[in-house]
C-alpha cells in the first residue's frame, strides 16, 4: 500500500458524496458500500433498451449503458455533484468505469472519435461546463481515442424533456444540432456519450445530423438509463 495516499487521506479526509462517510484509501467520490447499491443493467435489459430507443432508427448502430438510473439513488447523488457542485473528477471517474465495464464491446466498435452531447451555449455559460464532456474524457482516456467537444453544436435551447412523452421528446429535439466541422467526422465511426439516456430522442437527432454530415457509423454510450420511467423494453 502506498504511504502518500494514506498521509493525504489523514491530512485532508475525503467523504462519500452519497452517505458522507469518510472514504478509505483507494475509494473515489463514493464509498464501496454506496457504490455496491447502484444497480447494473443486465445484458437483456441493455438489449431491450437498444430495441426501444434505437432499433427502428437507421442512425444508431449499437448502444450500451452500465447502470439503472433511479430517482433518489446513489448514482443520482454522484451525477448531482458533477452537474451542480462542479466536481469534474466525478465525470472522468464515471467515464473510466463505463469504459472498463464495456471495454471489449467498445473496442469492437472500433470508433475513431467520441462526441459528448452538447449543451446549448447559454446553458453552458450558466452552468460553466458540460458534464458529458468529462464523462467523454474518461472514456477516451481508457480507449485511447480522441474526443471532440467543438464539432457538434446545439443551436436551439430546447425545453426540458422531463414532462414530455416519447413523441413530444422527438419533436422537441428536431433540428436542435449543427455540425461545425464536417471534415472532422466524414467517414468516421463515432461514439456519442451522455450521462443518462432516457428515450434516446436527443441521441437520435444528433446521430441523424452526424450521418447527414458524412459520418460512417454512430454508436451511443451512457452511464445510465432509467428503466422504471417507461418499463424496460416498452416501445
Amino acid at each position: 500500500m502506498q504511504i502518500i495516499p494514506l498521509i493525504l487521506d489523514f491530512i485532508i479526509p475525503r467523504f462519500c458524496v452519497s452517505c458522507g462517510r469518510k472514504l478509505k484509501t483507494g475509494e473515489q467520490f463514493i464509498c464501496s458500500n454506496c457504490f455496491s447499491q447502484i444497480a447494473r443493467l443486465s445484458d437483456k435489459e441493455i438489449e431491450n433498451e437498444y430495441n426501444r430507443k434505437f432499433k427502428n432508427s437507421e442512425f444508431v448502430s449499437s448502444y450500451t449503458a452500465l447502470f439503472n438510473f433511479e430517482e433518489g439513488g446513489k448514482l443520482q447523488d454522484l451525477i448531482h455533484e458533477l452537474k451542480y457542485n462542479r466536481k469534474f473528477g466525478i465525470g472522468i471517474f464515471l467515464g473510466k468505469i463505463l469504459a472498463d465495464a464495456n471495454y471489449d464491446l467498445l473496442k469492437k466498435w472500433d470508433a475513431d472519435l467520441i462526441i459528448p452531447i452538447p449543451l446549448f451555449h447559454l446553458k453552458k455559460i450558466e452552468r460553466g461546463f458540460n458534464q458529458s464532456d468529462y464523462i467523454a474524457k474518461g472514456v477516451a482516456e481508457k480507449l485511447g481515442i480522441p474526443y471532440y467537444t467543438a464539432t457538434a453544436k446545439r443551436i436551439r435551447n430546447t425545453p426540458s424533456q422531463t414532462k414530455l412523452n416519447l413523441l413530444e421528446r422527438t419533436e422537441n429535439m428536431r433540428d436542435a444540432f449543427k455540425i461545425k466541422k464536417p471534415s472532422k467526422i466524414k467517414g468516421k465511426k463515432i461514439i456519442i456519450v451522455d450521462d443518462v439516456i432516457t428515450t434516446g430522442a436527443t441521441v437520435r437527432e444528433l446521430a441523424k445530423i452526424l450521418k447527414e454530415s458524412g459520418a460512417k457509423d454512430i454508436f451511443a454510450l451512457s452511464v445510465a438509463t432509467p428503466l422504471h420511467l417507461f418499463g424496460s423494453g416498452n416501445s
